[in-house]
């Protein structure tokens, strides 16, 4: 049977992404790395090609140091359902820690350029609320943040904001 998994191509970090990610994700793990002969170059630094796979919370990953790539960007994203606002503040503060940048909407820049959505799974229930007037304040609440608070959202929800 095929699988599916993302496949991130780095300049020269693949490694340091990769470990980057293991230490934020609790359920992580290296697996199998391989090492090419050959070495890609950057501004005044040299690295081995290489490949290293890495699991987060299940789901495998692929990074490879390739050297000259264009910058990761939007159009493709690696999204974190959360369960709660803590969970949601641990992986925002963790990710964009040491370079990262916030974006609109719960999305966010890691130091390496990788597009992540931090969400928690609440506030996508009340965007879907089928009272279409309270969704519709839900996720006007949600437009006019970076970070999701999702308290914010429950409050436009329930129209006191």
């Amino acid at each position: 049977m095929a699988t599916v998994h993302p496949f991130l191509w780095f300049n020269l970090d693949a490694e340091a992404a990769r470990d980057f990610y293991l230490s934020v994700f609790e359920n992580s793990r290296a697996l199998d790395t391989i090492t090419f002969t050959d070495h890609v170059g950057g501004t005044n630094k040299t690295v081995p090609h290489a490949i290293f796979d890495f699991e987060l919370e299940g789901q495998r990953f692929t990074a490879l140091n390739a050297g000259g790539v264009p910058p990761f960007n939007e159009r493709i994203s690696l999204y974190i359902e959360t369960r709660d606002q803590a969970e949601t503040d641990y992986y925002w503060n963790a990710l964009t820690a040491g370079g990262g940048s916030e974006q609109p909407c719960g999305w966010l820049k890691d130091k390496f350029g990788v597009f992540w959505q931090v969400i928690p799974s609440e506030a996508l229930r009340l965007m879907n609320d089928p009272d279409r007037a309270k969704a519709d304040r839900a996720r006007q609440a949600m437009y006019s943040m970076k970070k999701i608070i999702l308290a914010d959202i429950a409050a436009a929800h329930a129209g006191r904001a």
